[in-house]
This record gives structure tokens, C-alpha cells and sequence, in this order.
């Protein structure tokens, strides 16, 4: 694989009052043609993620035709587990349905946050721009007897017979120093999207409590029996690793081959983080961010075709 990065897409600059700063967890929405809207995560002056868009035309990226006026989706009610923000895990289309799996967050007392999967359906308003609604007000997926401290970033594939989901867990309660939180990913199945089967014992990728630890934001498309995976994870810093898996669960970490790696300077430049690979039309493309979780916006790589 070979990533040829096409740029910096866009970067928040306060252009709304809950459009303050960042551009992260960007994911992609195919629509005619070459059009393509993409979701991000915006904060405003309180950090609060909010979930924004902009649309774009592939042969022309770097021009933005349209961004959102309103949020897509805001935090909840005071008390609700995203009250404090709603970030991107996966969009799912299918079945007349368009489905945001995200992270709701909670502040904490003794430790930073605490963080659960939900999910929405997209309503479009009036003007047949994209709303979501909660399903419900809580979470989907929470802590448990096996995942007890924090889950996070969920990806979802609704395929026959069992939806597959992969999402972040902490394997150790939050310690001192936050760099030095094990994350690892496990999978959950489901007849519906909605009720969750989660393969408890099994971790799919991580679990070395020392130096490469933190594992975060999969994202997987299947190829034919093959599933691919393109991660988050951290040594120093953060950089986007590659995976392969015949079942879903049992994955081979091939981080050699991924084609991507920081820029020497710019905005992409030390790390890289947060991606979400998608086809559109002839080609496959990378959405991403760079260091500091989105505060240098995000970009766009398309795979050359060997």
C-alpha cells in the first residue's frame, strides 16, 4: 500500500460558537458523482464535541462547497453519558437507515472521563440537511463485569446474519499519568445494530501494558473473506497502524505496510491519527487527522493503484 496524501481539507477557526476549534474524527458520506459530505467533530469554548459536515467534490477536495450552518448533533441534557460531547465512531447506510455509532462523554470526579457507545438515526430537517436523533437517551454499550473502566470509538459493519462492531476498551483503571492508559480492541456481534453480544474474553488487537499501548479509532472494511483494519495507536505518539483478520476476531498487525507516515512539517507533521478509509467510484481514500486530536484539522490520502 502507498497513501498519496492530497492535503489539508479543513481545520476549525471559530466559525460557529460551537465551532470553536478542531476538525476531528473525520468520516465520509457518498453521495452523486464525485460529491462526498464529511462528518467531523468540532468543540466549542467549553471543549464539548459537537458533530459538524462539510461537503466536497473529489476532483476538486480542497474547495469546500458547503458547511453546516447548525450542528448535526450536539451533546446531551445535563446528566445524560454525552453530556459533555458526541464523537464520531462510524456511519452505517443501509437498510433505508442511516445509523451514528459515536462516544458519549461524561466528566469525572477522581478521573478525567468516562466514555460509553451510543447511537443515532439520521432525520434530516426541512431543508433535507442531516440531523441525528438518539435511539434512546442512554448508551448501547457500557461498562461491564469484562469492560469495567471505559469503552470508546466504535466501528460497525451491518453485514447478514451478525452486525460486527469493533470498539476501544481500557484494560486497567485510569492511571496518573493519562499517556499510559492501555486501550485494546474487542468485537461485538448483533442481529439488529442495536443489541449487543460482545466476545468478552478475546482481545482482537492490543493488551502489552508497556510502550505501544494505546489503541484507538478502527476502522475496517471487508475485501472479499479478508477484513482490514487501519488504526490509532501510540508509542511517543500517535500514528496510523494496519491490520488483517480471515474472521473479525483474530487480527495480524502488518503496520509495515501501511503507506502513510507524518509529514516533515505542516500540519500533519510528528503524528497521525484517527483514520477512516472509504471507496468511492474507482478509488479508495484515507480521511485523517494529524497531532493534538484534531486541533490541526483534518486531511485526504487516496491509495495508488499498483
Amino acid at each position: 500500500m502507498k497513501w498519496r496524501k492530497l492535503g489539508r481539507i479543513f481545520c476549525a477557526s471559530g466559525e460557529y460558537p460551537w465551532m470553536r476549534t478542531h476538525a476531528a474524527n473525520p468520516i465520509a458520506e457518498s453521495l452523486e458523482g464525485s460529491l462526498v459530505r464529511i462528518y467531523f467533530n468540532c468543540r466549542d469554548d467549553a471543549n464539548r464535541a459537537y458533530v459538524a459536515w462539510l461537503l466536497i467534490d473529489l476532483d476538486q477536495p480542497h474547495k469546500i462547497l458547503e458547511l453546516s450552518r447548525q450542528p448535526a448533533f450536539s451533546p446531551g441534557p445535563r446528566g445524560a453519558f454525552d453530556d459533555r460531547g458526541v464523537s464520531i465512531g462510524c456511519l452505517v447506510t443501509g437498510r433505508n437507515r442511516t445509523l451514528l455509532y459515536y462516544v458519549g462523554w461524561n466528566l469525572g470526579r477522581d478521573t478525567p472521563w468516562r466514555n460509553a457507545i451510543g447511537l443515532a438515526e439520521m432525520l434530516p430537517d426541512a431543508n433535507g440537511e442531516p440531523v441525528f436523533e438518539r435511539i434512546a437517551p442512554g448508551p448501547i454499550l457500557d461498562r461491564d463485569p469484562h469492560d469495567p473502566y471505559n469503552l470508546s470509538y466504535p466501528w460497525v459493519i451491518g453485514e447478514a446474519g451478525a452486525w460486527k462492531m469493533w470498539y476501544g476498551t481500557n484494560l486497567t483503571p485510569t492511571p496518573d499519568d493519562l499517556r499510559d492508559i492501555p486501550h485494546a480492541f474487542k468485537l461485538a456481534e448483533s442481529d439488529d445494530g442495536v443489541h449487543w453480544r460482545r466476545y468478552h474474553q478475546s482481545l482482537c488487537l492490543g493488551g502489552d501494558l508497556r510502550g505501544d499501548c494505546a489503541f484507538t479509532r478502527p476502522c475496517v472494511i471487508r475485501d472479499g473473506d479478508l477484513y482490514r483494519m487501519w488504526y490509532c495507536h501510540r508509542g511517543e505518539v500517535y500514528n496510523i497502524g494496519y491490520a488483517e483478520s480471515h474472521d473479525g476476531l483474530h487480527w495480524t498487525r502488518k503496520d509495515a505496510r501501511v503507506g502513510i507516515s507524518p509529514s516533515p512539517d505542516g500540519w500533519d507533521a510528528d503524528a497521525l491519527s484517527y483514520p477512516s478509509v472509504f471507496d468511492h467510484g474507482s478509488h479508495r481514500y484515507m480521511l485523517y487527522n494529524g497531532p493534538q486530536y484534531g486541533v490541526t484539522g483534518f486531511g485526504l490520502a487516496v491509495l495508488e493503484k499498483s
